[in-house]
């Protein structure tokens, strides 16, 4: 239940765009959704509250019942529930006691038709499994770690979810170094049977808070949704780096109103890079997001 990065570049673009083909013979299709797909935030249990009323009111969408369980192999106690969003779905966590190794590590959590299968395929695509399978309350999870060391979570639940459609997908959003990012890509690309829909050697500065400088940028999509992996030499200015999803929406400014009039605290202002404007958010208990919509 814990859910809850001129020739060369060329060269390399080709192999990685061309991976997918190789991909789709290599594991079955074990991914569900981009809806059933989530971003796993931690915040102190005094904080919970102030975080959903914030985010939903942001967003819209709806929280599910909280409940108090123990959601890690080894024993714990905490607060839980599903915000479910049009551009994206959080599993908040309060955890009331200290949090077991290495939760709180992971960034997401990705639902599986079967765990067992998943956890196979993630393995052999080159992941390592950090948290064997467990049961929670509703289910069974793992924890697997991709190479330059990007933590997820897989999940499978008893019952069958059935969850609405996004309005807009939101980007799982990850930093990776330039030694592991071909690893890193492979192997995801190998695992959800997805693709390189983008890459940009030469992205923008300004998306990662240097201006005067240029990254590189792949986006990819596959059964799971989206994902922006920037790949950097970790010289980050605060907050790029912290955080862990980008959320689409129809009006920036009208976005970053509401979530400001509910304490959250923009960051990064607003600013227009790949036919996007972009901001940077912090909401209360401290979860970093970032937030864009088509540039007008």
């Amino acid at each position: 239940m814990v859910r809850s990065r001129h020739l060369l570049g060329a060269v390399i673009a080709t192999t990685l765009l061309a991976a997918p083909a190789l991909a789709k013979d290599a594991a079955p299709l074990i991914g569900v959704g981009a809806q059933y797909d989530t971003t796993h935030v931690y915040v102190a249990p005094d904080d919970v509250e102030k975080f959903a009323t914030s985010f939903l009111a942001t967003f819209g969408g709806l929280s599910t019942k909280q409940v108090v369980a123990t959601v890690t192999p080894a024993p714990s106690s905490t607060t839980s529930q599903l915000l479910q969003t049009p551009v994206g779905t959080v599993s908040l966590f309060g955890f009331k006691t200290p949090i077991p190794y290495p939760f709180g590590a992971e960034r997401t959590g990705y639902l599986v038709t079967d765990l067992d299968a998943a956890i196979k395929a993630a393995r052999t695509a080159g992941a390592d499994v950090v948290v064997a399978p467990f049961l929670d309350p509703i289910g069974r999870d793992a924890v697997i770690q991709w190479p330059g060391g990007v933590n997820m979570q897989l999940y499978w639940h008893t019952t069958k979810p059935s969850y609405a459609a996004f309005q807009t997908v939101p980007d799982n959003r990850v930093y990776v170094s330039p030694d592991r990012v071909e690893a890193f890509t492979r192997a995801f690309l190998r695992f959800s049977k997805g693709k390189v829909v983008s890459e940009d050697p030469k992205a923008p500065g300004v998306e990662i808070g240097r201006p005067n400088d240029h990254y590189r940028r792949l986006r990819i999509e596959s059964v799971f949704g989206r994902m922006t992996v920037l790949v950097t030499g970790g010289h980050l200015p605060y907050p790029f780096g912290r955080e862990m999803t980008g959320y689409e929406v129809a009006d920036l400014k009208a976005t970053l109103d509401k979530a400001k009039a509910t304490g959250a605290t923009v960051l990064v202002e607003p600013f227009t890079s790949d036919k996007r404007e972009q901001a940077v958010v912090q909401f209360p208990g401290g979860y970093v997001a970032e937030i864009h919509a088509p540039s007008k």
